[in-house]
């Protein structure tokens, strides 16, 4: 079982490759992500609208926050989002996890300031 260090360097590996089995394979069947673009969402259904969406990512870990007797911890991280139509927006991102009784990810809440990744995503064709 992975502790929620290797959880969270694990996450930001395969969110930086956007390696969609490898991230399914931390989150828990039901696992559900609450993303200020997206809205709430299947983990399968977030993940392949975020990679459809991204030509890179680049993510530099701030610091992995972990309540002690809690299955929940924090990860606070840069991110580098080079969207789609090449557009880039910088911003720094606060993870909120909450983990199952296996150590899967079963909620992700995402907090971010969306000003101009909002703008560009709408503009994004389909």
């Amino acid at each position: 079982m992975n502790s929620k260090q290797e959880i969270a360097q694990l996450y930001l590996q395969y969110l930086q490759e956007a390696n969609l089995t490898e991230i399914l394979s931390l989150c828990s069947e039901d696992a559900k992500i609450i993303s200020p673009l997206y809205g709430e969402r299947k983990a399968t259904e977030f993940y392949r609208n975020l990679f459809k969406d991204t030509v890179s990512s680049e993510l530099k870990l701030d610091g992995v926050f972990e309540e002690k007797n809690s299955n929940r911890f924090t990860l606070v991280f840069d991110y580098r989002w080079t969207m789609r139509n090449k557009e880039i927006v910088d911003f720094k991102v606060v993870d909120l996890i909450v983990l199952d009784k296996n150590n899967k990810i079963k909620e992700l809440q995402i907090i971010y300031d969306t000003v101009r990744s909002r703008e560009i995503l709408k503009s994004l064709p389909s």
